[in-house]
């Protein structure tokens, strides 16, 4: 091994040992320097023992560990320290080999050692030390540093000046300057950190200052965690993993029993670093509303670099170390072959040989093993604190930027984008890898082949500029790949959302199909990228073949002789080439895709943050005004002609209440928005002085619990949160409630009345206790006499010394306001008090006028029309009151059971165990039935056989030296070899394109399979499932399928054949290596069993803690005004990390079991290599062909990692599994009845008279979950109007859900027209019934999609129906007409005119049975007379059954139904209830005019 040249040729060992005089000796460089580490070693000595610790000297005033400072010292240390080690011991082996000359060798040996010994027992000590808190190095390191670096610089200037120096001379010596340069620029820079972190603002840093105890929940923890008190033999050899991983063995594991994570990788240290980095690389002026305005794609990538620059440094280090470690073993094999033919430099040199593959075997699986999972460790940082950054941004982002993106494209950027941060620190190093692993490879096969080894480099450098054309269209491929999914995640997440207004109408077969018609559109770019990446795959597999042949047709040509040990060293050169080049393409292909997503991160933080100084914040009792408002126009759309609201003037003072009202889309809701900043500002000044609570007219409910809802934040106080419940009338509901406020709320408030929803909404702004209270018509959404309590216990009572602005349809609750603003066209159109604005003008009269006519309504039911009566046949049969009624009272009034005393949101299923075969066998067999799966592993076998096939050809057909005769021409060589190589380059090709093409269609089936089997799935599905789960199944789960997982599978098959293959060349020379082989596959066996337990739960973890994160995200989104409004964006930045935490925990741990496992079997399989070499150089000389054995040694370097990587991959595989398993979990969910059951379909014309007979109905929303109807019995008759009214929460809603079975009876029927509505198909029943829900629902399309989503109307019937719901007027002011945009959720419309447009879709239907859910309860009192007017004119002979929660809105009815906790208390037309004024009902109405008349003073 000439590492060192030799002692003849003036080499370096000349320049070391070669000393003629004594006193010359001394002077010598490399004794300077190993006296001055001897020195320092004795002074590091001596402050250990002197002062217990390394730590109370050296770390004294030593820079934060986290700082640049102190990792570059940490970095240069054990650099320099591995540096030496690595030249001693190549110096030593070199010595050894030609025999120790003189004692002087010793001497110099020493002075290797010293500065390895020095520099490393420096890392150990600073690695150690915990308290770093100063800026500055100590004075003993700065000594130690400057004394390094003059005599570093001493041995620079003195072998330059020598004219036999060795180059490796020279190379050490310029990196000791340059090692010594950082370290004394890092010892003496000055501190430039100053206050900027003490200063730092904005929402991440909050929670760590206002809000510790939430944020940090022991998440992120400075408490010694297994991994940072790890020694450094645990941490070399990741034992500090085998407590968790034996847990796992004993149960399976669960959240609470994977540690935490420490401070320095938990996303609550990280975040606020990451963003003092980006906003100090994004500083582009003083612009100080939006630090981070300006970050572009290289900003974010150099924020990302610095805030985890030591990983990578590190990591770097790592894997700098195992490439050359790599390369030692094709290096020493033509020397191998040598040996083993009888030529033998010295003696022993066989087990130096094996020492030294041995030792090179260990330092390649040591930094390996370091560098994956640093590098893994570097990817969760990263995506930490990528995720708190889009978090933050998402609680500030204007309205008019989130209509740009839609909560489904956030939620994909969190997801999917961050994810690929992750996945690309696995590639980060590639790039430049490659290029030392081709310098390396061209400097061996220059060695063994000289100029051969050009031929080499010019295939390796064609090979490479192929890909750029294949490179570039898969970047575009991927940006296509990524927007198409954007587009289906952003329609799923609204579909979701409307599930049930899908269901009710009956369009949820439509709406799948749209999602279907998006997915294709995914699938064509998806095909398009899969068969890209396969001709790839192709190029590059068939790439060292192309090398190697090119290489031995050069040696041909330029006459270099052919021996079989330089072959064999070129082959395993070329077998190690193989990496760079396989890795190639999936490297290109990662930095195309991480490029995407920074791409799409970085647009998404530049989008527009609200505008800061919309309001001006008066600070809290300077003045004496609580909200005033001057001149001031605002537009939701700044650039719009007409703003939204215009020179708006008035001025709210300390303890006024103040009402809003106006007609629908007058600008009421926005009103309320500007006061809390939400709407930009073109002109004018609002003033604010106070806290403000703000009660939203949709609610918005947390998932969680009801208390948590109530509390959001606040600490508990038991005497005012009682007051609140009672005030909110709440008590009673949560008495009824099996688990009280404790009841876990499903997601959106799923398993709550309207009206409860909105009672615990008034209560958690109840709760805050704020100054200034804005609510946007709350009471419209409960019933009358709720309505009152509210208003007076509220408004008047808890509210009375605070600052009120309410919205409000219901003219009787005007009276009480200090001041009433009228609004008309965005304008306030007429402003005072109740009496002096009456006769001020014309707008305001028009809503009381209104109101007083829907007062004449009620007023004008008389007690004598006997005729209405009459028409209803008897009154008995009309009650329906009966003894099986109070029986079935009594059966159901039993106390709750265990079964009963379950939440109806439960926590998200897992499998646990292994996976099962019968997921592996339903994905392998989903595509073709398999039929491919067989082509495709006969093609790998077909490969391997002809790669071993070529290369043994090769080995066999060289003379073993020059004297040897060779068995074949050379011509005969080269056909047979290139033949063999053209035949593994097909069966590459036929493998990848089938490949693909079984993965893609897999991919397609799954996905089909699993939607369509949600979308059929039963209501009660989605009420108990949040939307989180399934978007994660949707977005995740199946970007793994279709990208990852076909490659796991064929990872595995892959690594199976080439290690059998292995192990057929290998016994092949000597049988003896299965006496080792096969212990050492039981033992691998063994721990692979013992791991997967762990590593099984801990991925399944990953998956199921995933969902909260995207869930909480998806609220947020949605939540972000109230969330605002309330000032606790710092404490859901706080749930955001804890649940990003909790995410990356399990992932942290999983990546460490996988590492634990992988060096373990890396130390197996380097001890079968080493026995197999022991064996070979054991046996006598002659008795094995040299050129086999050098074949078997060649398949031996890849031994062990073939069986580490089919243990990673076999693991790899049953962790991305779990996707499918997931897939197939949401694939099997128990459907709904037949939509279309063809023997019984109804009649075309049916229900032609509209009649529904109910026989003793009984109803629960779930098995485990108390009856909410309890046995009802009632008729309403065909072509009558039936009211039915009740508190919130005595079971309305539920009836008609259960008329449209979205809930299916537990007990009794319902028959339309004397059909039993269990015996048809759900759409021949839903298609036949119209509903207009309680909730108004837009989809994101066009008001003609909207009107019409199925399509079966002219543009004229659609205008029709337009002019009756009143919006006709309004699309005509519109540009495009029905062709005009509605965004998400219809957030472009106003609350009032979707309702209107759900009006309009049943005038389109006209259905005979006709259901308004508390229809106009957005609506204000004339629109809601015009939509009654509308009805009785165009539905006058159909059955139409009206919920309200207004009693106009129910007093012309014919029949009146009171339900009462799911029991019938009456039922009887108006006029016979308001006989018996001990009634209910008359109790409701005259508790309806009396609140309509009373002023609340």
């Amino acid at each position: 091994m000439d590492f060192l040249g030799s002692t003849k040729d003036n080499g370096m060992l000349t320049t070391f040992l070669s000393f003629s005089e004594s006193s010359s000796y001394l002077m010598e460089p490399r004794f300077v320097s190993g006296f001055l580490h001897a020195v320092f070693l004795l002074v590091l000595f001596c402050s250990l023992v002197l002062n217990n610790g390394f730590g109370s000297v050296v770390t004294e005033r030593l820079k934060d560990r986290r700082g640049f400072g102190f990792k570059s010292v940490l970095f240069c240390s054990l650099a320099l320290s591995l540096f030496n080690l690595v030249l001693m011991s190549l110096s030593c082996f070199y010595w050894y080999g030609s025999g120790w000359s003189d004692n002087e060798q010793l001497v110099s040996l020493v002075v290797f050692l010293l500065p390895t010994v020095s520099w490393g027992v420096l890392f150990v000590c600073l690695h150690r030390c915990t308290d770093y808190e100063h800026r500055k190095s100590p004075l003993l390191l700065r000594i130690w540093f400057v004394f390094y670096l003059l005599v570093s610089c001493y041995s620079l200037v003195v072998d330059k000046r020598e004219e036999t120096v060795h180059v490796h001379l020279l190379v050490y010596d310029i990196v000791a300057v340059g090692g010594a340069l950082l370290l004394c620029y890092v010892a003496f820079k000055k501190a430039r950190v100053g206050n900027n972190n003490s200063n730092s603002n904005g929402g991440l840093e909050e929670p760590l200052l206002n809000g510790a105890s939430t944020v940090g929940g022991g998440e992120g923890s400075d408490e010694a965690t297994p991994y940072s008190r790890a020694g450094i033999l645990s941490l070399l050899t990741f034992s500090w993993m085998g407590p968790l991983i034996e847990t796992g063995n004993k149960k399976p594991l669960d959240l609470e029993d994977v540690p935490q994570l420490h401070d320095s990788d938990s996303v609550v240290g990280l975040a606020p670093k990451f963003k003092t980095m980006l906003e100090s690389s994004s500083d582009g002026g003083d612009e100080s509303e939006s630090e981070i305005s300006g970050v572009t794609t290289f900003k974010l990538m150099k924020a990302l670099f610095f805030s985890a620059q030591w990983e990578i440094l590190v990591t770097a280090l790592f894997a700098f170390i195992y490439t050359v470690a790599s390369y030692v073993g094709p290096a020493l094999i033509d020397t191998f072959v040598q040996y083993l033919n009888g030529r033998r430099q010295y003696n022993n040199e066989g087990y130096v040989l094996v020492i030294t593959f041995f030792l090179a075997k260990l330092v390649e699986c040591l930094s390996q093993r370091h560098w994956f999972f640093r590098a893994q460790k570097a990817g969760f940082r990263m995506r930490s604190s990528l995720v708190a950054m889009v978090y933050e941004k998402s609680l500030t982002l204007s309205c008019h930027s989130k209509q740009g993106r839609t909560s489904g494209e956030i939620i994909n950027v969190m997801a999917v984008d961050t994810t690929r941060i992750v996945n690309f620190s696995w590639h980060m190093h590639d790039p430049w890898m490659i290029l030392l692993q081709v310098g390396l490879a061209l400097w061996i096969l220059y060695r063994n082949l000289g100029l051969a080894s050009i031929a080499a480099l010019i295939a390796t450098i064609l090979v490479m500029l192929v890909n750029f054309p294949f490179g570039r269209m898969q970047e575009r491929f991927q940006e296509k790949l990524m927007e198409a999914k954007d587009r289906r995640m952003k329609s799923t997440t609204e579909i979701l959302r409307n599930m049930r207004i899908l269901k009710l109408q009956g369009w949820e077969m439509k709406f799948l199909s749209k999602i279907f018609d998006l997915r294709k559109s995914e699938e064509g770019w998806l095909k398009k990228y899969v068969y890209n990446s396969a001709v790839i795959s192709f190029v590059f597999w068939g790439a060292p073949t192309l090398v190697s042949v090119s290489t031995f047709g050069a040696c041909i040509l330029l006459g270099i002789p052919l021996e079989s040990g330089k072959i064999l060293s070129a082959l395993a050169t070329f077998r190690i080439l193989q990496e760079p080049i396989y890795n190639l393409p999936e490297t290109i292909s990662m930095i195309v895709q991480t490029k995407v997503s920074l791409d799409r991160i970085a647009s998404y933080l530049c989008l527009d943050n609200l505008q800061p100084d919309v309001v001006e914040r008066l600070p809290q009792g300077g003045s004496d005004i609580a909200v005033e408002v001057s001149n001031s126009t605002l537009s939701w759309d700044v650039s719009a002609e007409s703003p939204t609201l215009k020179d708006i003037n008035f001025k709210v003072l300390p303890g006024m209440k103040v009402a809003v009202c106006g007609t629908v889309g007058s600008g009421k809701s926005s009103l309320l928005s500007s006061i809390l900043g939400e709407v930009p500002k073109i002109s004018g000044s609002l003033k604010v002085c106070g806290t403000k609570a703000y009660v939203a007219q949709s609610p918005w409910i947390q998932s969680g619990k009801i208390e948590d809802n109530i509390l959001f934040g606040k600490p508990m106080e038991r005497e005012r949160y009682e007051k609140v419940l009672e005030a909110c009338s709440l008590s009673k509901d949560l008495e009824v409630l099996s688990f009280g406020d404790q009841t876990v709320i499903g997601e959106r408030g799923i398993n709550l009345s309207g009206g409860q929803k909105q009672r615990i909404q008034i209560a958690r702004a109840l709760y805050q206790d704020a100054d200034i209270y804005l609510f946007d018509d709350p009471f419209s959404a409960v019933d009358a006499h709720t309505g009152s309590h509210l208003f007076k216990e509220v408004l008047l009572g808890l509210l009375s010394s605070k600052s009120v602005i309410y919205v409000t349809h219901q003219v009787e609750f005007l009276p009480a306001a200090d001041l009433i603003l009228v609004m008309k066209d965005g304008r306030i159109s007429q402003a005072g008090k109740y009496n002096d604005i009456l006769s001020s003008g014309t707008d305001f009269m028009e809503l009381i006028g209104a109101h007083q006519e829907a007062l004449a309504v009620v007023g004008s039911v008389d007690t004598n029309s006997v005729s209405e009566i009459a028409a209803l046949g008897g009154q008995e049969g009309a009650t329906g009151f009966d003894v099986k009624q109070e029986s079935q009272d009594v059966k159901n009034d039993k106390p709750d059971t265990e079964e009963t005393k379950r939440q109806l949101v439960q926590d998200e299923e897992r499998e646990k165990g292994s996976v099962a075969l019968d997921v592996y066998w339903k994905y392998i067999t989903l595509a073709y039935g398999g039929a491919l799966v067989p082509f495709i592993v006969l093609a790998q076998v077909l490969f391997q056989l002809l790669q071993i096939g070529s290369n043994y050809w090769m080995a066999w057909a060289t003379p073993v030296s020059k004297d040897v005769e060779a068995p074949v021409n050379i011509s005969t060589l080269m056909i047979v070899y290139v033949a063999l190589a053209v035949g593994s380059s097909l069966c590459i090709l036929v493998r990848a394109t089938l490949l693909v093409t079984a993965g893609y269609k897999t991919a397609t089936e799954l996905f089909q399979k699993m939607h369509h089997c949600i979308f059929r799935s039963p209501m009660s599905f989605f009420d108990s499932t949040p939307s989180g789960r399934i978007m994660n199944r949707a977005s995740t789960d199946q970007s793994s399928v279709d990208l990852i997982i076909p490659y796991e599978f064929e990872a595995v098959a892959i690594t199976v054949i080439q290690l059998i293959g292995i192990i057929g060349v290998m016994s092949q020379v000597s049988w003896l290596v299965f006496l080792v082989f096969i212990p050492v596959v039981a033992a691998s066996i063994w721990y692979q069993r013992y791991y997967i337990a762990a590593a099984r739960e801990l991925s399944r973890l990953v998956g199921v803690s995933k969902a909260p994160l995207i869930q909480h995200f998806s609220e947020t989104i949605s939540g972000s005004t109230t969330i605002r409004s309330f000032n606790q964006e710092s404490r859901f930045c706080g749930d955001n990390m804890r649940l990003s935490d909790d995410f990356s925990r399990p992932k942290f741990y999983l990546a460490g079991a996988m590492e634990w496992l992988c060096f373990r079997l890396d130390m197996l399989s380097s001890l079968t290599f080493a026995f197999s070499l022991v064996f070979l150089i054991s046996i006598p000389t002659g008795v094995i062909d040299p050129s086999l054995a050098g074949l078997a040694v060649t398949y031996g370097l890849n031994l062990n990692t073939m069986q580490a990587w089919l243990i990673w991959t076999l693991c790899n595989l049953e962790n991305k599994i779990i996707s499918v398993e997931r897939m197939l979990q949401y694939a099997s969910v128990p459907s709904e009845p037949p939509l279309v059951i063809e023997s019984n379909r109804p009649a075309q014309s049916w229900p032609s008279r509209g009649e529904v007979d109910i026989h003793d109905l009984q109803v629960r929303y779930a098995p485990h979950m108390p009856l909410v109807l309890r046995g009802i019995t009632c008729t309403f008759k065909g072509g009558l109007r039936t009211g039915i009214v009740g508190r919130t929460g005595s079971g309305k809603s539920t009836l008609i859900q259960t008329l449209f079975r979205i809930v299916e009876p537990s007990g009794g029927e319902i028959r339309i027209d004397g059909v039993n509505i269990l015996t048809i198909g759900l759409h021949d029943l839903r298609l036949r019934l119209s509903i207009i829900p309680q909730d108004p629902t837009m989809f994101e399309g066009t008001v003609r999609s909207n009107l019409d989503p199925l399509e079966e109307y002219t543009d004229d019937q659609i205008w029709e129906a337009l002019d009756k719901c009143q919006l006709g007027d309004e699309v005509r002011k519109k540009e495009q007409k029905l062709d005009s945009s509605v965004s998400e959720n219809g957030e472009n419309w106003s609350m009032g005119q979707r309702q209107l447009v759900c009006l309009g879709r049943v005038l389109l239907k006209r259905s005979k049975i006709l259901v308004l859910d508390e229809a106009t309860a957005s609506v204000d009192t004339a629109t809601d007379n015009l939509i009654q007017k509308t009805l009785r004119e165009h539905f006058s002979d159909c059955t139409v059954i009206t919920i309200a929660h207004r009693i106009s809105s129910v007093i012309d009815s014919d029949m009146v139904l009171l339900l009462s906790d799911g029991i019938i208390e009456e039922y009887d037309s108006p006029v016979k209830l308001l006989e018996n004024k001990s009634s209910s009902f008359a109790k409701l109405v005259a508790e309806y005019t009396t609140r309509s008349s009373s002023s609340f003073d």
